[in-house]
């Protein structure tokens, strides 16, 4: 799958500069090349467990200017939390179903390596189904979720619209009111599109599963 990757990314306007087999070999080689972005699996030799996930982790602690897209063969939203840990920014988690997506793909690699946050709709999808209501994210509208979870995917104002068939100031509408319920004031220390969605993910991840 490895050469495949790379093989499509060099072929939508990508330059590859280097590839790894297993864990410590990405993070030497992303340490060394210092691209603007990494993409690894989540399970990598050696152990083939969360080799790749750790990896990935000493690579944002020791270069956090280089984005990070991990790739999961399963879905498991503390992966996605501990991936993005207190910033948003530059890092991206997927399934790697997605990959047969070309243009999901590309545009995710894209948009990571550019500093913005990319997490699987699967994902998101999930998490959001999972959540119980608790503190301020309770207070939130059903519109207001799914403004806020489509802001976790890693959507603009206009890709938000597009995809919730609303107009543009609509979203604009929700966005700000999804900061004031947040208390999430402009001089919040951090983006505060950055710091919804974290504290999205956090409520989300915490939330005990609903029985059947």
């Amino acid at each position: 799958m490895r050469e495949g990757i790379a093989r499509l990314l060099t072929e939508a306007g990508f330059e590859v500069a280097a590839q790894a087999g297993d864990a410590d070999a990405f993070l030497r080689k992303a340490l060394a090349h210092r691209p603007d972005v990494a993409v690894v699996d989540v399970r990598m030799p050696p152990d083939r467990v969360d080799d790749g996930l750790r990896a990935a982790l000493e690579l944002r602690r020791q270069r956090p200017e280089t984005g990070v897209l991990v790739l999961s063969q399963y879905y498991d939203e503390h992966y996605a939390v501990e991936l993005i840990g207190e910033r948003a920014d530059g890092v991206g988690y997927l399934l790697k179903e997605r990959v047969g997506d070309v243009e999901v793909f590309t545009d995710a690699v894209a948009r990571v390596a550019a500093g913005g946050s990319v997490l699987d709709t699967e994902v998101v999808s999930r998490m959001l189904g999972r959540r119980r209501p608790q503190g301020a994210l309770d207070e939130l509208t059903p519109r207001e979720r799914e403004v806020l979870a489509a802001m976790a995917e890693g959507k603009s104002n206009s890709g938000i619209a597009d995809a919730l068939f609303i107009t543009e100031a609509a979203v604009e509408k929700h966005v700000t009111s999804i900061f004031h319920k947040l208390e999430l004031a402009p001089a919040s220390g951090g983006h505060r599109r950055v710091l919804a969605v974290l504290r999205y993910l956090r409520g989300t991840a915490d939330s005990p599963t609903r029985a059947p």
